[in-house]
């Protein structure tokens, strides 16, 4: 299994975040050829460390790494990418990790 993480800092309008996100993101997203499953974060978002909190955490899953190139190489992944700057701005607002996960 493989994971993209995508952590978002505290937008400048949430509720305008929150719609647009909700509303055409997500939905737009799950439509990500090999997508096995989406989760988002739920408030609070308890940061345990010293550092700023994240806003709004995405973990989206997929069957290898190789699935997350395919999926954001098709015409969604890429549609997904415009879209994210949209409600996300720069990418000074977003991190985005991908990695392969290990049973242990």
């Amino acid at each position: 299994m493989a994971k993209m993480l995508v952590i978002y800092k505290t937008p400048t309008d949430p509720a305008a975040f929150e719609r647009h996100y909700h509303d055409i993101h997500v939905p737009l997203a799950k439509q990500l050829p090999g997508l096995r499953r989406y989760e988002i974060s739920r408030p609070p978002i308890v940061n345990v460390l010293q550092g700023e909190t994240p806003y709004r955490v995405a973990t989206l899953y997929f069957d290898d790494l190789e699935a997350i190139r395919t999926a954001f190489a098709s015409d969604i992944g890429r549609a997904c990418a415009v879209d994210r700057r949209k409600f996300a701005g720069d990418d000074d607002m977003v991190a985005m990790l991908l990695f392969d996960t290990e049973p242990l």
